[in-house]
């Protein structure tokens, strides 16, 4: 039963990164005044509460009931994305972009770090897959920051 303990607790840190994100992307779309990143943001914003709800779904049939449903209140992925608001205030969109870069690099950092742990095959098959997707995300929004650093 610990090994389970240890696994959900696990999973209820990626979910909690994955609210911060889905939180951080939300604004970030708000702010921006590029139509494409609008979209883009939105999109990543919904596709981090869609992670995060694969996640809770597969805590409930580990059998706890109240997995993670909001974000983090401390460490990397907070801070990261508490620095949006400066950025968001500027509307910057090249500001933004870095912001909603550095959020991601505390996202894939946190999926490497679970995959990590000694986890049951479906846990690390879901992780997994997500951690293609968050990684994709990553690159594109770091393509797209250093594109507009140098127009």
């Amino acid at each position: 039963m610990s090994q389970n303990k240890e696994v959900i607790s696990t999973l209820n840190s990626v979910i909690e990164t994955l609210k911060d994100g889905q939180e951080g992307f939300r604004q970030a779309a708000e702010a921006v005044k590029d139509s494409q990143l609008k979209s883009l943001f939105s999109e990543l914003s919904l596709q981090r509460s869609k992670f995060a709800g694969e996640l809770q779904n597969h805590i409930i049939q580990m059998g706890e009931p109240k997995p993670e449903d909001s974000s983090s209140t401390a460490g990397a992925l907070h801070r990261a994305w508490i620095n949006m608001k400066a950025a968001i205030t500027s509307r910057d969109d090249h500001a933004i972009l870095s912001e909603c870069e550095r959020g991601e690099d505390s996202a894939v950092a946190e999926y490497k770090k679970a995959m990590e742990e000694e986890l049951p095959s479906p846990a690390r098959d879901l992780l997994s897959r997500q951690y293609s997707d968050i990684k994709a995300a990553h690159d594109k929004v770091k393509a797209l920051r250093d594109a507009r650093k140098s127009s």
